[in-house]
């Protein structure tokens, strides 16, 4: 098999097989990315990527130094970190290397993460039929740079974003476990898995899992989560429900940072951004207050790993949007132990005052109430991350840098006292 570069593609919205319409064409001309809307598409109304990308005719191009020229829209189809590495692995041993983003998009195709698809699509793996183990040891193999079946784990792997390896399955309600994503059997739902990455506690899956039923307690809405294959030797594995797929039906994400066209790692969006763009984006005060809520959690939870790509928004079939159910949330140091988003201008030791300029700064009200269901809710971490099956002494040092007891009892969120305690609890799950 040889594979050439891609000059031309094809973007459709496809939110069911029997719904499917051409958004517009992508094309790579002189090493400049320009895109077009296809004018049936323009007179849909809908409006897929509102403050960067909206409907209009003629030819738009990119900016080559930002996101590699490619509409923020599109570059949430792409996978960054770990299936990067395996698309950019895989087409090297085909021959092909100084993949452009728009040869990536044809390797994703249909696999994509949200309602977007790409023709002609490239294949390069065929189904694989495997366990979590095995998957592990593979990722294990990769993650050391040792030879490996790289087909495999692109089979199963889509094109989920984040740095730490995954793969897309599927679960029925009796347990059986299918892998890969192209189309979701009868009787199944779609799940994400995620494997340890390399300085991952090797309970990262039940401590992830624990931050999930937190976060619901403080009335996040958030996906089904759970382990999977845990035993007396092994911790597990973290799995959490898609929220783009519902049976066969797929719906449309965009996240912050791709609605905005930002670089990945963009280190200065702040909070209040993050509330006046989902008031703009839904018109909905109900969304704001939710955003402001995984706000309060993220600080009062030492989840630092909070950057614009770990925020997003869905679109139904009527073009109305509401915030995603929240993902990436576990114990996280974030980079040079900060909030990679900013509290009302600060990173590294946020206090309930910057939450309150946070909301006061988005117009919120009763930002005083919200804050305090999280903080009650925190304050059950170490209650539920027992019934998580975290082990006791990650339990203890969670709970610890978290300022709690670790009977659950509140001692007062003290930033400084948690900045102090991080070495001790670092590692437990650094990246998403």
């Amino acid at each position: 098999m040889k594979l050439d570069h891609v000059d031309r593609l094809t973007v459709y919205y496809e939110p069911a097989p029997e719904r499917r319409r051409r958004v517009g064409r992508l094309a790579l001309v002189r090493r400049e990315l320009l895109f077009e809307y296809d004018a049936t598409f323009i007179a849909t109304g809908l409006e897929l990527s509102p403050f960067r990308l909206p409907l209009a005719p003629g030819v738009i191009a990119g900016k080559p130094d930002v996101l590699d020229g490619m509409p923020g829209v599109f570059d949430d189809s792409l996978p960054d970190g770990w299936g990067k590495l395996l698309m950019d692995r895989r087409a090297a041993e085909l021959g092909l290397t100084g993949l452009t983003a728009l040869d990536r998009l044809a390797l994703v195709g249909a696999r994509s993460m949200g309602a977007l698809t790409y023709e002609p699509e490239v294949t390069i793996d065929q189904p694989a039929v495997v366990s979590l183990r095995e998957l592990e040891d593979e990722v294990a193999l990769v993650l050391d740079g040792d030879g490996v079946d790289l087909e495999k784990l692109i089979a199963i792997g889509g094109s989920p974003k984040g740095a730490r390896p995954k793969a897309l399955i599927q679960i029925a309600a009796d347990g059986r476990i299918h892998y890969g994503a192209r189309a979701i059997e009868p009787g199944f739902t779609a799940w994400m898995v995620k494997f340890r990455g390399a300085g991952d506690d090797a309970h990262a899956a039940a401590l992830e899992h624990a931050y999930f039923l937190t976060a619901a307690a403080a009335g996040i809405a958030v996906p089904h989560t759970r382990v999977l294959g845990k035993t007396k030797r092994h911790a597990g594995y973290f799995a959490i429900e898609r929220f783009d797929r519902r049976g066969d039906a797929r719906i449309h994400m965009h996240t912050l940072g791709g609605l905005y066209q930002l670089p990945h790692g963009y280190p200065t969006f702040e909070y209040a951004d993050l509330l006046t763009t989902t008031r703009a984006l839904t018109r909905d005060e109900v969304s704001v207050r939710e955003m402001f809520r995984r706000a309060c959690f993220n600080v009062l939870a030492h989840n630092r790993d909070d950057h614009a790509r770990n925020f997003a928004f869905l679109m139904d079939e009527r073009g109305e949007w509401r915030p995603s159910p929240a993902y990436d949330l576990t114990f996280s140091t974030g980079p040079g132990g900060e909030h990679t988003m900013l509290v009302a201008g600060e990173g590294r030791a946020p206090t309930r005052e910057h939450l309150e300029r946070v909301a006061e700064r988005a117009g919120l009200k009763q930002a005083g109430k919200v804050l305090d269901e999280v903080r009650a809710a925190i304050a059950r971490f170490p209650e539920l991350a027992e019934r998580a099956e975290v082990p006791a002494k990650l339990r203890r040092t969670v709970a610890s840098a978290l300022g709690l007891a670790t009977t659950g009892a509140r001692r007062g969120t003290r930033p400084g006292g948690a900045r102090r305690r991080r070495r001790r609890a670092g590692g437990s799950a650094r990246r998403s």
